[in-house]
């Protein structure tokens, strides 16, 4: 079994290998699709719902941890390689900290920076884990009796570098 804290560098010893442009642009439309999602799943959220405590975690302790979470992945990208866990802050304050920490990481991968991560890694973990939680702040709107609209996202106008709260309308909601 490959040992999880091991250096997570390319089987060649570089943490740049061949197709890495295409792998970055992949993981920074991957990062838009999360903004994107992560604004609907917030957007029109009724006063309060930051607090909601009908399900485990409330959201806003989970947007702190998204926030988390990209700091983490800028963090494995440059090598610094630390984890914080914040305490939430306000419900507003905490959106505008997630959208920073996501457009940060993005404008990172952006740069011509190498990464000392693998792409895979970065997918994996951080922003696996992201895209879960948006789910989670979805049905937790539900649960709070402010469900979100159906959309169809294959038809959305995400872009590339679109990682902040910014984000089209829907193209095509249900």
């Amino acid at each position: 079994m490959p040992n999880p804290i091991a250096p997570l560098e390319s089987p060649r010893g570089c943490a740049i290998v061949s197709g890495m442009d295409d792998k970055r642009e992949l993981l920074r439309h991957t990062l838009a699709t999360l903004a994107y999602r992560a604004t609907r799943a917030l957007e029109g959220a009724p006063e309060g719902f930051g607090g909601f405590a009908g399900a485990g975690r409330q959201p806003v302790q989970i947007l702190a941890h998204m926030g988390d979470l990209f700091d983490w992945a800028l963090s494995m990208a440059d090598g610094t390689r630390r984890w914080h866990s914040s305490e939430p802050m306000a419900w507003d304050e905490e959106k505008q900290r997630f959208y920073a920490s996501l457009q940060t990481f993005d404008a990172f991968l952006a740069s011509a920076e190498p990464l000392q991560a693998s792409i895979e890694r970065l997918f994996q973990g951080p922003v696996a884990d992201a895209l879960t939680h948006v789910g989670q702040l979805a049905m937790l709107r539900r649960l709070a009796g402010s469900p979100t609209h159906g959309e169809n996202f294959f038809v959305a106008a995400i872009s590339v570098g679109q990682a902040g709260p910014d984000q089209p309308a829907p193209v095509k909601r249900f």
